[in-house]
């Protein structure tokens, strides 16, 4: 009994191996060209950070379960698999790392910087900012970040003149209701928003 139990579970592992592996690997692709950023502990991860990460937990998820499986055959085991399947894992591992490299090479050279704002509205739902400049041009994006600590989107964005960044330079007001909050930054006679520059920081509850 104990016997097929180990055989069941080693005939398995090649499909768990494959499943988890794609799947980390497609996870990674969707969060390196999306909008979403994760907050943990008080620090913020942008997308890009969330897919390298995912990317790292899949090629060592994907090692320690092929040798749990052991050597295969071409029946779709860990080291014979489907050129099909193959194929399809080098396209979600070159577009994860084209958009991680993108996004980092973004933040970089917009010497993007995030920050968490309180006071956080109920429910723990958080503003979070991430604000750009590049040449003339200043933009800002705001996400709610609700329990969970992640953001799939953003919330709102806004546009100001000749680079100024109004949350880094506290020309901003954040309010709170009873259900959601409202974020509003503010220009300055020289520097006014061009664009946007109200936002409804809404966590879904």
């Amino acid at each position: 009994m104990t016997e097929e139990r180990t055989q069941r579970s080693v005939s398995l592992s090649p499909t768990v191996s494959t499943a988890v592996g794609t799947g980390s690997l497609a996870l990674a692709a969707v969060a390196s060209w999306s909008s979403l950023l994760l907050v943990v502990q008080g620090r913020v991860i942008p997308g890009w950070g969330v897919s390298a990460a995912l990317l790292v937990m899949s090629f060592v998820l994907r090692r320690a379960l092929t040798r749990a499986g052991g050597p295969a055959d071409a029946s779709g085991l860990p080291r014979k698999r489907a050129p099909r399947a193959r194929l399809g894992n080098v396209l979600l591992i070159v577009t994860a790392v084209l958009g991680t490299g993108w996004g980092a090479v973004d933040d970089l050279i917009s010497e993007a910087d995030y920050q968490v704002l309180r006071p956080a509205g109920p429910g723990g739902c958080t503003a979070v900012v991430r604000e750009t400049s590049f040449l003339v041009i200043g933009n800002g994006e705001a996400y709610a970040v609700g329990r969970t600590g992640l953001a799939l989107g953003k919330s709102g964005s806004w546009t100001v003149d000749d680079g100024f960044r109004p949350v880094g330079a506290g020309a901003y007001d954040l309010s709170w209701g009873q259900d959601s909050g409202a974020l509003r930054v503010r220009g300055t006679a020289t520097d006014p928003v061009l664009h946007g520059g109200s936002t409804d920081i809404d966590c879904g509850w």
